[in-house]
């Protein structure tokens, strides 16, 4: 069976791992990091790396051709499976079933429509045979063909923490060199203030790099480390960049703060176009666990800095304050809420497909 993936973000290749420990005997097209020696992708998920109106503006003509070889290649696909990326993977989809329009498309890890953009919500079912919601309030944006599959970070993160414990404090300024450069000045400043063990988690995907050209000179006052859950259940506390890292934390039950700083350009189109009261993924579910509108709501479950407002006194105040207690203890409730993995329930979708085609397969041939 020949499957097109299109997984362009760092998180959505991480639940891609997960999810192919579970299906075997599939070849992979499209975009993805290889992780076999067969795996032939199209795309690394690393030209899609970008961030900022300007930036995606320069690279309009990259992608438009790329949504085109995506299209051409999924001819000689049985199977698409969409990850996140809204903005290329709903064109993507609309192109394909268009010209092909019994080739079965499922969507998994669905875009924020509670965010902003709802109105992407009925294009997505009609245009998709299957979504897979790892959001519970996902569903009431849709209408029959959503499904809660559970969250893909429950696969991944088997540690979490059942009382406040550990040593040392985290930083994790991003994966981008925007973020990074904005980001991590401040983390430093934070680390000397703090004297204790202070370990930054780098992406995997950056080992071998110079981190010093990356980080700075000041990136000798950290302990280094590529893996960001076992680092977090280790420590005490963690200082993150907005995006998924946030809710790993939370999930392993690790207090933390949240600090992001963008261009301001970006930043002033974005505080137009999404009205939100939070961006931090554990925040927002913390909203819908108390029946708010999530990323609406005023039930915050660790603090965010943003702008004008991310600097060093406000990160060590923060961490001073922080009741680390009820915050592992609400954690714990959040864990409770998502309940399960994702990676089982998808890999079933796909193995019926292959079924399917196979049963179509025999009845055609069938004299």
């Amino acid at each position: 069976m020949r499957v097109l993936v299109s997984a362009l973000e760092v998180s959505a290749n991480v639940h891609l791992k997960a999810l192919r420990t579970h299906l075997k005997g599939i070849e992979w097209l499209g975009v993805y990091d290889a992780l076999e020696p067969g795996d032939k992708p199209l795309f690394s998920p690393k030209q899609f790396s970008i961030m900022g109106f300007k930036e995606v503006a320069f690279k309009l003509w990259f992608f438009y051709k790329a949504l085109g070889q995506m299209h051409a290649l999924s001819k000689q696909a049985d199977l698409i499976l969409l990850m996140d990326s809204s903005s290329f993977n709903i064109p993507l989809a609309k192109r394909i079933k268009t010209h092909t329009p019994h080739k079965p498309i499922i969507y998994y890890i669905l875009p924020q429509v509670w965010a902003w953009k709802s109105y992407r919500a009925p294009i997505i079912e009609k245009y998709c045979d299957q979504l897979g919601a790892i959001l519970p309030f996902e569903l009431g944006y849709y209408q029959h063909k959503a499904s809660y599959v559970g969250h893909p970070l429950l696969d991944e993160i088997p540690l979490y923490k059942i009382q406040a414990q550990g040593q040392g404090v985290v930083f994790m300024p991003g994966s981008r060199s925007q973020e990074i450069a904005a980001i991590f000045p401040i983390f430093v400043q934070v680390a000397r203030a703090l004297k204790t063990k202070s370990v930054l988690v780098v992406p995997a995907s950056l080992k071998g790099s110079d981190l010093e050209n990356l980080y700075g000179k000041d990136v000798d006052l950290f302990d280094i480390s590529y893996n960001a859950h076992q680092s977090l259940y280790a420590a005490e506390f963690a200082f993150i960049c907005s995006g998924t890292a946030t809710l790993e934390a939370a999930l392993i039950g690790t207090p933390f703060v949240l600090a992001y700083k963008a261009k301001a350009l970006d930043f002033f189109i974005a505080k137009r176009l999404v009205k939100l009261t939070c961006i931090g993924l554990a925040n927002i579910f913390y909203n819908a666990l108390h029946q708010e509108s999530p990323g609406r709501g005023k039930t915050m479950l660790h603090p965010e800095y943003i702008q004008h407002d991310l600097h060093a006194q406000n990160l060590l105040q923060a961490y001073a304050k922080m009741d680390r207690a009820r915050f592992v203890r609400e954690a714990q409730r959040l864990r409770a809420y998502l309940h399960t993995g994702s990676a089982q329930r998808v890999s079933e979708w796909i193995k019926e497909r292959a079924i399917n085609k196979t049963a179509g397969f025999f009845q055609n041939a069938e004299p």
